[in-house]
């Protein structure tokens, strides 16, 4: 079985991914862990890694690309991704694909705790970065990121426990771990 748990920046899907992986012991993947990598090997904050990705479209095509081949290949997986949902629709993977988000408000506070930044500061660089990520993405594949019609099951994270996220997760899944 392979999960894809999307949504925007600080909806609290990674966090969401690691439990639901851990309750359902499966592979858990991050690109945004990737991505930070790859923008740390660079000596890029991950803003400027973004903009560096609007003009070197190999970026993402790499990373996606890469993405689509451990989803092939892996099973038993929970895959945490913006496009891990669109990335498997559009390729004919099988995977439960979820959607996770929150008000711009919930999730620049949590990324400014995070960050250790401002709220402000967190919400600004939120809608810049998502910004370029959804002109990048309909660009590249034409995707509108803000699309969820591809998702079996979208779930608001405002006043929700990660934990009891997790657990609509594993419900929808059928399938009980060690952590049941």
């Amino acid at each position: 079985m392979e999960l894809t748990i999307s949504g925007p920046i600080g909806s609290g899907k990674s966090t969401v991914a690691k439990i639901v992986s851990n309750h359902l012991s499966m592979r858990y993947i991050s690109t945004g862990d990737i991505f930070r990598e790859k923008a740390k090997e660079m000596s890029m904050s991950v803003e400027d890694f973004n903009r560096y990705a609007e003009k070197h479209t190999e970026i993402d095509l790499d990373l996606d690309n890469h993405l689509i081949d451990i989803m092939k290949k892996t099973d038993n997986i929970v895959v945490d991704s913006r496009l891990a949902g669109w990335m498997s629709f559009r390729n004919k993977i099988s995977a439960l694909r979820i959607f996770i988000t929150a008000g711009i408000d919930i999730r620049a506070q949590r990324v400014s705790q995070r960050e250790n930044i401002s709220r402000e500061e967190a919400a600004d660089r939120i809608r810049k970065r998502e910004s370029s990520e959804r002109e990048r993405y309909r660009i590249l594949y034409g995707i509108d990121i803000q699309d969820t019609s591809i998702y079996d099951l979208i779930l608001r994270s405002d006043n929700l426990r990660p934990e009891i996220i997790a657990d609509e997760i594993v419900k929808k899944t059928g399938v009980y771990g060690h952590g049941n």
